[in-house]
């Protein structure tokens, strides 16, 4: 049994202190892009200033045969490309490949002093948390590093959905945890083939009219993901941690992209994956509160003055639960205008 304080000690000689909290930046869009692709590489320096976080993929959408041309790629953008105030994040190969090693110990080695966050596929439980904060360690000491790399955890299994908490509290490293929509469906036998979003087939209906009970009834489309996006703010929340909404598969469908996102935001989530350029407006604009919101939350805020008791305002009551709510629509309201001038002349700041 580990003490408590050692977990804000160096899992090797050498390496960086633990994080004893887990920065809390702008992070409404994650961007993947392929690091083997000189074409969309080229194109990283417009589109950089535009996001919050850039994440290089080396896992699943990357070819076999290109995976070491994608490593090699990404430690070319990360000593080569201006990152300014956006964030650089990879998702490298999962624990049981034959890349994952060589992805962790070269990127941290080359590009460390760059690299913001590690996502790891498919973690199971707070054993493949271990394993990866050992292994950082031990690389950040012998690249000299002087600030710890954190680690981002996806949900794609039963069994990781099962041990959330557990990997969420296994390491200071933590910085927050991914849906995995498609491998999630997969592993739980779901009869879904698409990536993310709804289902047609997943409805509430209506009672029959006791008048006309051969008349249709009306249904309403249900959220696949509703529980598990709950049940992942939770975990996060309880540990400190950041939840993200993954992919939205359909690229055409923007609509209900847009839809999937903001009941993410709604729930709890700080962001969600943009897996095409057209994903990148939407998920800044739906993790973004609305100004009227952000307007509605600081009146409220100015008018229960200490933040103790009840009114009446508008003819809702508000109390101190009231101001808590509003606080963290506020608060992240100033933390995005101070990056974004745009926001923050939207909301008055």
């Amino acid at each position: 049994m580990r003490s408590p304080r050692d977990f804000f000690k160096p899992l090797a000689v050498g390496a960086p202190d633990p994080v004893r909290e887990i920065p809390n930046r702008p992070s409404r869009v994650i961007h993947f892009f392929p690091p083997q692709n000189a074409k969309l590489v080229a194109k990283l320096p417009e589109i950089v200033p535009t996001i919050d976080i850039l994440l290089g993929n080396l896992e699943d959408a990357i070819p076999m045969a290109d995976k070491h041309a994608a490593r090699a790629g990404l430690v070319e953008v990360g000593r080569t490309i201006d990152m300014g105030q956006t964030q650089l994040w990879t998702r490298v190969n999962s624990l049981d490949s034959p890349w994952c090693h060589d992805d962790i110990s070269t990127l941290v080695t080359e590009i460390g002093d760059k690299l913001d966050v590690i996502m790891i596929p498919k973690v199971e439980g707070p054993e493949d948390i271990h394993y990866v904060d050992r292994l950082l360690a031990q690389l950040e000491a012998k690249a000299g590093l002087t600030k710890p790399i954190l680690v981002h955890a996806i949900l794609e299994t039963a069994r990781g959905m099962v041990n959330i908490e557990e990997i969420c509290g296994a390491s200071p490293r933590m910085q927050g945890l991914s849906l995995g929509p498609a491998d999630l469906a997969a592993n739980r036998r779901m009869k879904t083939t698409r990536v993310g979003g709804g289902h047609p087939d997943y409805v509430v209906r209506s009672d029959p009219d006791p008048e006309h009970p051969d008349a249709p009834r009306p249904t309403f489309q249900q959220d696949l993901w509703h529980y598990t996006i709950a049940r992942m703010v939770d975990a996060c929340a309880t540990f400190g941690l950041l939840p993200f909404y993954g992919p939205f598969g359909d690229i055409k469908d923007t609509v209900a992209c847009e839809d999937q996102f903001r009941n993410a935001y709604l729930l709890g989530c700080v962001g969600a994956w943009s897996l095409h350029p057209v994903q990148i407006e939407i998920a800044k604009r739906v993790f973004s509160p609305r100004p009227a919101d952000v307007a509605q939350a600081q009146r409220v805020i100015d008018a229960m003055g200490d933040g103790t008791g009840a009114i009446m305002l508008d003819g809702k009551m508000e109390d101190d639960a009231s101001v808590k709510q509003c606080k963290v629509v506020v608060q992240l309201a100033r933390d995005l205008a101070a990056r974004d001038p745009e926001l923050a002349a939207a909301y008055g700041f």
